[in-house]
């Protein structure tokens, strides 16, 4: 009870504090109606939730924490109609899993553990993290790590706790995080299967035993870590990710070919480098068109020996310049490089090519790359998560300084002979705008709609709070972008539309280019999938599902009792305005990160599996006696 006489992490208290509870597939009530089209389907959301927090004092991040995936089945039911009719329904199952990395087993076997076994990003970001501290935090994480591999103890192979997104490739639903490989888990019960190389995962018995991600040598385990963010092409189902490491070349790339491709187009292809970066940096996503691949190298320096020059680990260069590398999607080696003001970009929405014919006579075209992506003028994002204060930035160049914001951004990088110069750069709306979201047949290409999260206030709160989600937003891009490049606002710093929040839900203009849905007052949402309806006319015509919590449930203190729980609303995308049906979940659901819809055929489609992981000890040894054994 002493911790409660103290102030309290903002990311480990309310909503989002970690929750221990699981549970199977679990029927849910519900109101309103649940749509036809998510028969059979699942959604399911990651997100960091700590087993081991029991020193609330202990630094914090709220990317910190084990994985756990929560997830709703819509599963079809058929009952006996009174006219002797077969009648099918709907009938939700919530389900909610620890996802069994290396890390996670072994915290959980080891009840000494008052805080995660590996360094809190708060140590990392904090400039007043003293060298010792760093180090210690580091030596620890090692230590540990060399124990585990004494009998008694799960292993520690790999350091990834999968916490942050999931995708469907090639028959495999995976959990991924930057500091490690995906993490194959079941649907729909998300029981962990093991980690996927890019060619395998374990338990899986093709006999594909070559290496994928990272590699053979010493630096394998390196430069297997793949961004969060991998990308599907929803033709070629080929699988596109970057691997951002500390040794050079810092950045490498790869392609997985779907196992049913019988395209002419190159093999799967593993670390490839990238040329052109000369640092290493933290980043989190990248763009994806039908044809070329855009890196950014962004100044937030992720590199162990800033201790050394007195900055912490990660740290961010205001005076160093955003720099985007755009290459034909097998070609890294042709990264063409386009310079622009400091920023920061951790998502991306959506990235498509377009052509236009210059000159009959010479059949001369003109390329650009396209991207969308949520822009971001300083750090503060980083270490606000940390309940730290960002440190303050001076520009070294005036021109630099801008306000500060976090907003969808419009990106043009022409690829003509001797163009560097970025065409527009400017954004879309003045709101805040993050955790894009397009529909997934309309990724890679030119698509209208793009959905994502909005404060009333900021992504930016003072020190003791932590920003949440009271709006969602519907931005009709391909107007906005058709307004900008016929009468452009001024370069980095406009806008296209210079409302803000309260304008545009004052809008009576059925035809707004911009959308927000409202939650109630004390809801707040987390981000929203797309789901298109199976007969749609539209690009919009489907289903937004996200989690919500009414903040009403927590006390005085700000502690979600026991008996506190979520709900999983379902909104049309074409009106934003009806809810057609809240599941309601047996229990509550912390705010996280990022989830995916997985379609009945996906669940079907599951490659088969020689069974799942298991955190107990004793499982450990017989699953490996087992393969042992043959």
């Amino acid at each position: 009870m002493q911790h409660d006489k103290k102030p309290r992490h903002p990311y480990l208290s309310g909503n989002f504090a970690p929750i221990h509870s699981t549970l199977p597939l679990t029927p849910c009530a519900y109101e309103g109606e649940i749509p036809r089209d998510l028969a059979g389907g699942q959604y399911v959301r990651n997100g960091a939730n700590p087993v081991t927090n029991e020193d609330l004092g202990r630094d914090a991040h709220w990317f910190d924490g084990d994985g756990m995936l929560a997830g709703v089945l819509f599963q079809r039911q058929h009952q006996r109609a009174d006219d002797g009719s077969d009648m099918e329904t709907i009938e939700p199952h919530f389900v909610n899993q620890y996802l069994l990395t290396d890390v996670y087993c072994y915290a959980k076997h080891n009840q000494s553990l008052a805080r995660p076994l590996l360094p809190s990003i708060a140590t990392l970001v904090s400039p007043a993290s003293a060298l010792l501290h760093v180090m210690w935090a580091i030596f620890r994480a090692v230590a540990l790590a060399m124990v585990s591999r004494f009998p008694g103890r799960p292993t520690i192979k790999k350091i990834s706790v999968a916490n942050t997104n999931v995708v469907y490739h090639d028959g495999r639903a995976l959990a991924t995080c930057e500091s490690g490989p995906p993490l194959r888990f079941l649907l729909p019960t998300l029981e962990t299967i093991g980690w996927y190389n890019g060619r395998r995962a374990q338990r899986e018995d093709d006999g594909d035993e070559r290496s994928g991600f990272g590699g053979e040598g010493p630096m394998a385990f390196m430069r297997e870590w793949m961004t969060a963010h991998p990308r599907v092409d929803p033709v070629s189902k080929e699988l596109i990710a970057f691997h951002s490491t500390f040794a050079k070349p810092y950045v490498r790339y790869s392609i997985v070919k779907p196992s049913s491709s019988k395209e002419p187009s190159p093999p799967s292809t593993f670390d490839q480098p990238v040329p052109g970066i000369s640092s290493p940096k933290m980043m989190h996503d990248f763009g994806v068109s039908s044809h070329h691949t855009v890196i950014m190298d962004l100044p937030l320096v992720l590199d162990p020996m800033n201790q050394m020059r007195g900055l912490p680990p990660l740290h961010y260069d205001s005076s160093s310049r955003s720099r985007f590398g755009v290459f034909p999607r097998y070609a890294p080696q042709q990264v063409k490089w386009f310079e622009t003001n400091p920023c920061l970009i951790f998502h991306t929405a959506n990235c498509w090519d377009t052509t236009t014919l210059v000159s009959k006579a010479t059949a001369q075209r003109d390329t650009v790359v396209n991207l969308l992506a949520c822009r971001l003028t300083s750090a503060a994002t980083v270490f606000n998560p940390a309940n730290i204060a960002s440190p303050e930035v001076k520009a070294v160049q005036p021109e630099y300084a801008e306000e500060e914001q976090c907003r969808l951004y419009y990106y043009a990088f022409p690829l003509s002979e001797g163009q560097v110069q970025i065409r527009h750069q400017w954004a879309l709306s003045a709101i805040p705008f993050e955790f894009p979201v397009v529909a997934a047949d309309r990724a890679m290409g030119e698509c209208r709609y793009v959905y994502g999260c909005t404060t009333s206030k900021s992504f930016t709160v003072a020190l003791g709070k932590a920003a949440k989600i009271d709006y969602l937003s519907k931005i009709d891009a391909r107007t906005l972008i058709a307004r900008g490049v016929e009468k452009p606002p001024q370069t980095i710093k406009g806008s296209v539309d210079a409302r803000n929040v309260q304008q545009v839900v004052a809008s009576k203009d059925a035809h707004d280019p911009i959308q927000l849905f409202a939650m109630p007052p004390g809801w707040y949402a987390q981000e929203p999938r797309f789901v298109p309806r199976t007969d749609g006319v539209s690009e919009d015509d489907g289903w937004l599902l996200f989690y919500v919590f009414d903040e009403a449930q927590l006390d005085a203190q700000d502690k979600a009792g026991d008996d506190a729980t979520s709900e999983l609303w379902i909104l049309d995308a074409r009106t934003m305005k009806d809810v057609v049906a809240k599941i309601k979940l047996p229990q509550r659901v912390p705010y996280g990160l990022h989830g995916a819809w997985f379609s009945e055929d996906e669940i079907r489609g599951q490659r088969p599996h020689e069974g799942a992981a298991d955190s107990s000890l004793i499982g450990q040894v017989r699953d490996r006696l087992e393969r042992w054994l043959g």
